[in-house]
């Protein structure tokens, strides 16, 4: 027999980074004294957590906790914070995304295949608002002609595309310079 009732919450991968005892001194990083680090929510879409695995010769082979590693570190010198969720699942970005209204100061979303049809999430991210930066390792651009619509485009601040595992550090330095003119 079936199973009865609706399927089980999907699990989340969600990691917070306390940089305050790992930030490097940096010459150029913002000095504030006004309480706690902005804190900067990166989204991760479906299959990402296979990165390194899948597809290496088109995704390259850093997996995703080098990558989150990356925007961490870029995070740290700006003297930004942290958050990650990974999720294969629309409903638990949406979540996050609406989670991060009036907590976090931006998100960077790499919303992977969600790029294309994620509607829901396009209108979460719509309702936030501070900078959103669309990430993708490759430039869909480039790619297969379904891949050349985002539904997240239209409510992102930026898109960062094309640069590999840069990107994710440049994404946070976008950020980081769009909430300095604040």
């Amino acid at each position: 027999m079936g199973q009865e009732g609706p399927p089980g919450r999907p699990e989340l991968t969600v990691v917070r980074e306390g940089l305050e005892d790992e930030r490097p001194e940096h010459p150029e990083k913002p000095q504030h004294d006004e309480g706690p680090d902005l804190l900067v929510l990166l989204l991760s879409g479906p299959n990402l957590n296979l990165l390194g695995q899948r597809q290496p010769e088109i995704y390259g082979r850093d997996n995703l906790a080098d990558h989150v590693h990356r925007a961490t570190m870029a995070a740290g010198l700006h003297g930004l914070a942290l958050e990650h969720v990974q999720s294969d699942y629309e409903g638990a970005l949406v979540e996050a995304v609406h989670g991060a209204r009036g907590r976090a100061a931006a998100i960077v979303v790499n919303p992977g295949a969600l790029t294309h049809y994620a509607w829901s999430l396009h209108d979460a991210l719509a309702a936030f608002e501070g900078p959103i930066i669309e990430l993708h390792l490759t430039n869909p651009g480039r790619r297969e002609v379904w891949r050349h619509r985002s539904v997240v485009t239209p409510v992102a601040t930026g898109v960062i595309a094309g640069f590999g595992g840069d990107g994710y550090r440049l994404a946070v330095e976008a950020v980081a310079a769009l909430l300095r003119r604040r």
